[in-house]
């Protein structure tokens, strides 16, 4: 057997892709109905540009479970989409085109994203997960705004919608101003933003009152003061009215147990609307709504002079003028939590606009129930879960005034604003392109319509993926659906996991999977999140180009599920070691397997301690992936590998393959039947988490042996006690550390390796004397002891074992 000199690991990544590719290595059998299926929501990720490193780690750690579970004999559906509707991909186009989408006509601008994804953007995007090694069977391949996901999409609303959980409704909405569009709760989250306390006149029968606020751009839409029922200090003002600074018009002074007595000076004003309370104050007390700030985050006509500013100017300008009629008391600086659009961190406001919102408010507690009837890995993660439940405010508003996405199959009576829905038959439908279903509205028998503008958000589309992926099977749906695993990232809990169990119970009364995996995230080397902004960002590519896809899969299988982890390079490098070291042992082993025939052969010693660690390796790696502990699985086979393969191992048999004239027949057979096991197994339990180099060295050698097109679909060992010595074990433990120790002396004493010792004395009690005996041959060929005695010794190698060595 002739075997390659060297291991050139861009050459074979590439070769292996296409390789996997052409052989359908990873294709689901759909025709093969009696085999299990295991089926994987594989997350669709944002088309953005190219992979980021957290991609890199979230997915590679799932991967390695469907590696797993196909070598265990699983039929694994593993499809593979992409996200690349909505906003994310407005702003993508948008930047990459240097484009505005409005200042194009919405059919231009949907066509251009189209041409954009299709032919520049998403098939390099997609090579980036193949590159790293993705086990996905890419012909199941789906994109959340093609046909057959609008599809799906728009029946999920028409399904909803009939049910009575869709609803369109003219009320207080999350707005994004830099965005332009409504956005949920989950889209939200917390920033600390720098501001200050403002503590501004108003006028209460001549006297002044003095209110603290951040948000004096908000004074036009003023329509309430209140103050604590408690709080003596304003007791006095109840039923009274206050004059509004600047704006000169009168509102209310009211009691309500929300006022907080401690914040700013106890007394608040309500605008509409600035946060949710000002939302429960107004609907409480029948306020009436006045609207400052317009969908375009610049100020209307009540804000008078200020009319048509952007929030900030108007801030300013406010406040100057404030200054110079004296109603401006004082300026605290503040740090302060503020609502913002995660994608863009812009201050969320409250625009009172007409919304679809899915209704789900009322199922907090079945919420809760149902993540309880999921099965988390790791267990914590589901209190994430439990927290967002527990934390909802708001029904989910699912419109977005975007000009790209899935569009809203439904039209407006111009007369009635009566909603006309499509009809399931015609789906997709775009609304402003497709004429209604009925000639006339049924309510008032108009009969011009107005079509939906606004689109779909992106997550009530996504939040359909395990439906999404089992229709692309039609014949196999019930298989599919619900799937066995969500694996994601700890980041879109309640953004994606929750969305997704909520539709699939809304629609189908169960879960959409039995377990979930959550990943952690990928940070900078200080701990750090990564973000380009920081200059912290480590590029995947550039680490597979400099390493190996396998060296990066190696780092991200180094993290538990659920972890955050440290980007340390030093990782990679130990994963570059092992792949050499995995070529160099196996260039080794399979040398001296070239004659080797499988078969019962009677084991030495040292062959039979090695096949018991492997067993026992091969029962906790098992049990270890089946409960998806990977970076155990991994930890482990890499000590075996380093510690008891090769740096034991390979050692103790190299006499015996090379100097066969010196042992009894059989005992070069024995070693080969070592060699094998324990190099088969070392391949198949590193092939999860290093696809490339396994198949690599299982194609030289052991894939004719076991007639299988790949190691990735050969069976994972299985656990074989007929192969379990105790005896031997307790043996071959004090062989190694007798050699081990004996190293240890002559590299102290500058002596080689391969130096003969005069001597070698060991000293222990009867019952170790007598296990020591039967691997006598083997210590003194691997230390190259002339002889060996047993007596007095001064240098402690275990508990029961001292040795002495004569030079």
């Amino acid at each position: 057997m002739e075997l390659p000199k060297i291991y050139d690991v861009h050459e074979s990544e590439k070769k292996w892709q296409i390789y996997w590719k052409n052989e359908k290595i990873y294709s689901f059998d759909k025709e093969d109905m009696e085999t299990e299926v295991y089926s994987i929501d594989t997350p669709p990720p944002t088309v953005s540009g190219k992979m980021h490193l957290g991609h890199s780690f979230s997915y590679s750690q799932q991967d390695f479970i469907a590696r797993y579970k196909r070598m265990k004999g699983f039929n694994v559906f593993y499809p593979f989409g992409t996200d690349d509707n909505g906003l994310p991909t407005k702003l993508l186009v948008e930047k990459e085109k240097k484009v505005r989408a409005i200042d194009m006509p919405r059919k231009d601008f949907i066509r251009l994203c189209l041409k954009t994804l299709k032919e520049e953007l998403r098939p390099s995007y997609v090579a980036d997960w193949k590159r790293i090694g993705m086990s996905c069977d890419f012909e199941m391949f789906y994109t959340t705004i093609n046909d057959h996901c609008q599809k799906i999409s728009q029946k999920s609303f028409l399904d909803l919608y009939a049910i009575g959980r869709q609803y369109r409704k003219l009320a207080p909405a999350m707005y994004c101003p830099k965005c332009a569009t409504a956005i949920s709760q989950v889209e939200c989250e917390d920033k600390e933003l720098a501001s200050h306390f403002n503590d501004i006149v108003f006028k209460v029968d001549g006297e002044e009152l003095i209110i603290a606020t951040t948000r004096p751009e908000l004074l036009p839409a003023c329509v309430g003061v209140f103050y604590h029922p408690d709080d003596k200090r304003y007791q006095h003002l109840k039923g009274k009215k206050a004059m509004v600074p600047v704006f000169d018009y009168e509102v209310p002074i009211m009691e309500d147990h929300r006022a907080d007595p401690e914040k700013g000076t106890g007394i608040v004003m309500c605008c509409t609307f600035g946060d949710a309370t000002d939302m429960e104050w107004q609907k409480a007390h029948s306020l009436p709504i006045k609207e400052a700030i317009d969908i375009n985050g610049r100020m209307t006509e009540l804000a008078q002079d200020f009319k048509g500013m952007k929030i900030e100017a108007a801030r300013k300008g406010i406040i100057e003028a404030m200054k110079e009629k004296g109603l401006l008391k004082g300026q605290k600086p503040i740090t302060h939590a503020v609502n913002v659009h995660e994608r863009c961190g812009t201050p969320i406001e409250f625009i009172h606009s007409k919304q679809w919102f899915v209704k789900y408010l009322d199922l907090k507690e079945d919420m809760l129930r149902w993540g309880a009837e999921l099965k988390w890995y790791p267990e914590h993660m589901k209190n994430r879960y439990d927290n967002w439940v527990n934390g909802l405010q708001w029904d989910w508003c699912i419109s977005r005034q975007l000009p790209y996405g899935i569009p809203f199959p439904c039209w407006y009576c111009k007369d009635c604003d009566e909603v006309i829905v499509a009809k399931e038959k015609d789906l997709p439908v775009d609304p402003l392109e497709d004429k209604p279903p009925a000639s006339k509205c049924p309510k008032c028998g108009c009969k011009e319509f107005i079509g939906e503008k606004d689109i779909i958000n992106t997550w009530a589309t996504s939040s359909l993926s395990p439906q999404i992926g089992a229709a692309l099977i039609p014949e196999r749906y019930d298989d599919l659906y619900p799937a066995t695993l969500r694996p994601q990232a700890h980041d879109i809990i309640s953004f994606w996991l929750f969305n997704t169990l909520v539709k699939s119970q809304l629609h189908n009364g169960f879960n959409p999977w039995k377990e979930t995996t959550i990943s952690g995230w990928a940070l900078d080397p200080h701990g750090k999140k990564m973000s380009k902004s920081k200059g912290n960002v480590i590029a995947p590519q550039e680490m597979i180009e400099k390493y190996s896809a396998d060296a990066l899969r190696y780092w991200a299988a180094g993290s538990k599920l659920g972890e955050d982890m440290p980007f340390q390079e030093k990782d990679l490098v130990t994963g570059k070691k092992t792949t050499t070291k995995l070529w160099n042992a196996s260039k080794f082993a399979l040398m001296h397997l070239e004659d080797f025939k499988y078969d019962k052969h009677e084991l030495e010693i040292m062959d039979k301690w090695l096949l018991t660690k492997l067993q026992k390796l091969i029962r906790s790696a098992t049990e270890s992936f089946d409960v998806y502990e990977y970076s155990k699985v991994k930890a482990d086979v890499d000590n075996f590998f380093w510690n008891t393969f090769c740096d034991h191992y390979l050692e103790v048999v190299k006499d015996r393959l090379y100097n066969t004239e010196k042992y009894h027949e059989g005992a070069r057979e024995s070693a080969q039947f070592g060699l094998y096991e324990g190099l088969l197994n070392t391949l198949k339990m590193f092939a999860p988490v290093m696809p490339f180099i396994t198949e690599e060295i299982y194609h030289l050698y052991f894939a004719e042996k076991e007639g299988k097109k790949s190691i990735h679909i050969s069976s994972w060992p299985e656990y074989d006690e007929n192969y379990v010595f105790t005896e031997a074990e307790n043996a071959g433990d004090h062989a190694v550390d007798i050699i081990a120790a004996v190293r240890k002396f002559k590299s102290e004493n500058q002596m080689s390796l391969k130096t003969e010792l005069k001597e070698l004395v060991i000293e222990c009690d009867e019952s170790t004397r007598k296990l020591i005996e039967l691997v006598l041959s083997d210590i003194m060929a691997t230390t190259g002891a002339q002889d060996i005695v047993f007596g007095d010794g001064d240098i402690a190698v275990n508990e029961k074992v001292k040795i002495r060595a004569e030079k």
